[in-house]
């Protein structure tokens, strides 16, 4: 099967009526953000996304993200293999239409338009992308090339004696 390249833009609601289907890839060097925190840029993202609309009439795009990515272990500084993946459920509205927000489901993300009605592919499935990221990504414990002795950091001793800021407000309170 030949991997197709997701657009960059999208009008939600036309390919909604459509009910167009998305399966294809997005190159991890596109997606700036994301590889800032990655080891590797090379790769690609497998996308699919399917847009419809609800029962309410609403405009969905439902869709998943999924990669394999490298990233460095924050124990042992080592790279390691991380499985990224993400699903997700959005609905488009436009910028300033704060009556149509209080319509809008729990269930549904909101992604708002830009002046031409289309939304930005790319930037979505990024951001799901690092949000899917660990804020501390590392190796189990037994799969990680850091010794115990490197991991204990020595005893801590007694704290040292301080004096007591209100001894003086003590003496002034006996005479």
């Amino acid at each position: 099967m030949q991997k197709v390249k997701i657009p960059v833009t999208l009008d939600p609601v036309k390919a909604a009526q459509k009910r167009s289907i998305f399966d294809g890839i997005v190159p991890l060097q596109n997606l700036t953000r994301l590889t800032e925190s990655l080891v590797e840029k090379q790769g690609e993202v497998a996308v699919r996304i399917e847009c419809g609309t609800d029962e309410q009439g609403l405009a969905v795009l439902n869709g998943e993200a999924a990669s394999e990515v490298t990233v460095r272990c924050e124990r042992c500084g080592e790279p390691m293999q991380l499985a990224l993946g993400s699903e997700f459920v959005y609905t488009p509205v436009k910028g300033d239409d704060d009556a149509a927000l209080a319509l809008i489901p729990e269930r549904y993300d909101v992604i708002v338009r830009d002046e031409h009605g289309e939304i930005n592919l790319r930037q979505l499935v990024e951001d799901e992308l690092i949000l899917a990221l660990p804020l501390f990504p590392m190796h189990d414990a037994a799969d990680c090339n850091i010794s115990a002795e490197a991991m204990s950091f020595g005893d801590i001793g007694p704290e040292p004696e301080k004096p007591n800021p209100f001894a003086i407000l003590q003496e002034l309170k006996k005479k």
